[in-house]
């Protein structure tokens, strides 16, 4: 699959140092995830990285970070308006937001993130799809089996005004958002491997998690293959936009 344009993948955070230095890094997963012959650029926010001009790209995907979207620190309120931009000014370019990326541009967009009043969420969950969410050109990979890797406090408590929301669970109201025909927000990690899953159980022990809590996540880590597939349907969907 070649691209005349590259996928921006905002690096807005690192995975623990004793994962990276066995697995990776979340860009390296979400460019598993799309595909090698996917062309990116990595672009990292958090160390102010200059954000790319739009007419430059494909689409974009935000990563997941260890940082909060309520801290607002001046990166942060650089990409939303970066954001913001990119999804009224150039309406058919594909956006996908991972977890905090997921969270900072439904923030971007009017919508509420805070605390979860459940607290941490972690492990391999069950989802529930809406009506739109079976439906969904990408949300829609997951119907039949509808499991994925999550690791948050945040959550989007209110999605942002006119969003249509595509999955939710027990925990989270809003587990998977789009707005309009081409952006995407969700909780979960479709670049999360069972591997990493479980390395993040482990890396929590004692830092959120009790060898307790640990212990039992642990026997419910399970690969969630259609949910990876999430990652490979938006490569396709960014193929046919530069078409």
């Amino acid at each position: 699959m070649n691209h005349s344009k590259p996928i921006a993948i905002i690096k807005t955070g690192s995975t623990f140092p004793q994962i990276s230095a066995h697995y990776g890094d979340f860009d390296t997963w979400i460019h598993q995830g799309l595909g090698s012959a996917t062309g990116v650029m990595v672009i990292d926010a958090q160390r102010g990285g200059a954000l790319p001009a739009l007419s430059e790209l494909a689409g974009v995907v935000i990563t997941g970070s260890h940082a909060m979207v309520t801290d607002q620190a001046p990166w942060m309120r650089e990409l939303m308006r970066w954001l913001y931009t990119l999804v009224h000014e150039v309406v058919q370019m594909p956006v996908l937001g991972l977890c905090f990326g997921h969270q900072l541009l439904a923030r971007a967009l009017g919508g509420e993130v805070a605390d979860n009043p459940m607290g941490l969420e972690v492990g391999t969950v069950a989802l529930r799809l809406t009506g739109a969410g079976r439906q969904d050109a990408l949300l829609g990979a997951i119907a039949g089996h509808p499991w994925a890797q999550v690791v948050h406090r945040q959550s989007v408590l209110t999605p942002p005004p006119g969003a249509t929301v595509l999955a939710s669970n027990v925990h989270d109201a809003c587990q998977a958002f789009r707005y309009g025909e081409r952006v995407w927000g969700v909780q979960f990690h479709p670049e999360f491997s069972a591997d990493v899953m479980r390395a993040y159980l482990q890396a929590l022990r004692g830092e959120g998690l009790s060898q307790q809590q640990v212990d039992s996540h642990l026997p419910e880590v399970r690969e969630c293959d259609d949910a990876s597939a999430i990652l490979g349907r938006f490569a396709q969907l960014t193929a046919v936009q530069v078409a």
